[in-house]
């Protein structure tokens, strides 16, 4: 149940003292989850009983219901109920995305730690196959990513977002492959899954994800990625400018390691997109 959705497709019907009440749960949530009836009810100048109606007429049982579903509204994210007031001017919107791009590159850039990289380069540069993981929105893409810059450096590289896929590629794998995933929240359970039946079988595993998350700990290789992100729901995540960066720095690792490879392929990628797409090499290297 979600008291909020109620409110906001029923306001209109709402009476004037249920609509008071339906203010104080939207503008001090922490009252509400903790107020008792005759403290809600005073706050909102109405008597108990009226209380109880509202809570019958937003799909509670009672009072005591109302105040439980109130309970597990707070685990969705009470910054949800009052989103943080920005301006919507484009320019200032332009600004904000910017500015926590590149502080997420910033704070990523401050807290890396070269000895991972280096050690996460070379199991990459040496693997007969990379198989690279990732579920959910962005770390879906990151996958992509991490297969959208190896392979036009000459390595084997395929890409899963589906969990029981990956799952099958891992039993597949060699001790001679890398499983590298990412995972932003690091609670990807069936990731963990792949890495331990991975670990099992003397199969290096990467991930990118938080220092201090399930993920993290059933890898043998983390570049952790633990960054802010502020209250404002409706900026999308700036942590995946840090991730695509990192990625970045990994695929130069790699392609610095297998020189002579990752010359000749990109050198051949690009023969046929000028031959066959641009006329010349003035376009964007490699893509």
């Amino acid at each position: 149940m979600d008291i909020f959705a109620t409110l906001q497709e029923e306001r209109a019907q709402l009476s004037p003292s249920e609509q008071r009440i339906a203010d104080i749960l939207l503008n001090d949530f922490d009252f509400a989850v903790n107020a008792s009836i005759i403290e809600l009810a005073e706050r909102a100048e109405v008597s108990p009983p009226t209380v109880t109606r509202f809570c019958r007429r937003v799909g509670c049982q009672s009072f005591s219901d109302f105040k439980v579903q109130l309970a597990k509204t707070a685990y969705v994210g009470v910054r949800y109920l009052n989103p943080e007031a920005k301006s919507t001017e484009p320019a200032d919107v332009a600004s904000d995305i910017i500015t926590k791009a590149q502080n997420a590159l910033f704070l990523m850039h401050r807290a890396i730690d070269p000895g991972i990289l280096d050690r996460v380069a070379e199991r990459l540069s040496k693997a007969e196959m990379i198989y690279a993981f990732g579920s959910g929105g962005n770390s879906s893409m990151i996958a992509s990513e991490i297969q959208n810059r190896l392979f036009r450096l000459g390595s084997r590289v395929t890409v899963s977002s589906d969990h029981s896929m990956q799952l099958m590629m891992t039993a597949a794998a060699r001790p001679t492959d890398v499983i590298i995933g990412s995972s932003f929240s690091g609670r990807n359970a069936e990731l963990v899954r792949s890495f331990n039946l991975a670990r099992e079988a003397g199969i290096t595993t990467i991930a990118l994800t938080q220092s201090d998350s399930i993920v993290a700990r059933a890898a043998e290789l983390v570049i952790g990625i633990d960054l802010p992100e502020g209250d404002n729901i409706f900026r999308p995540t700036s942590t995946r400018f840090a991730y695509l960066a990192l990625v970045d720095v990994v695929a130069s690792l790699v392609a610095y390691r297998n020189r002579t490879q990752s010359t000749v392929t990109l050198r051949h990628i690009k023969q046929q997109l000028v031959e066959h797409r641009d006329g010349d090499d003035r376009q964007l290297l490699g893509d």
